[in-house]
């Protein structure tokens, strides 16, 4: 086994560790034409159900977040290359203060 298969080894455990160790058991209630879905897409990918759960969700909330629009406030918060900078006054900020309180939560 050479050097880069076995790098390639490290970076697939580092990866599928990270992923494992990240991870929340939560409990949810889905329609049953979506774990049909699901479970045809395990299936076919040799993965459990769990982790094509855990990564479709993780993936859809990643889009949605750079999805979420930045709308100009009126307050400036920066000057940056003598450019002002104005808050953002859209759902971002409230989705972050949001992510805030359930983290302290937790």
């Amino acid at each position: 086994m050479g050097n880069e298969s076995l790098s390639k080894l490290l970076d697939e455990w580092e990866g599928r560790a990270r992923k494992v160790n990240g991870r929340k058991e939560e409990q949810l209630s889905i329609y049953k034409s979506d774990s049909i879905k699901l479970a045809a897409l395990a299936s076919m990918y040799k993965l459990s159900k769990d982790d094509v759960v855990a990564t479709l969700i993780h993936e859809a909330l990643n889009e949605l977040e750079a999805k979420m629009p930045y709308i100009q406030g009126s307050k400036v918060i920066r000057i940056e290359d003598g450019e002002e900078i104005y808050e953002d006054a859209g759902p971002m900020p409230r989705y972050l203060a949001e992510q805030k309180k359930a983290l302290e939560a937790s």
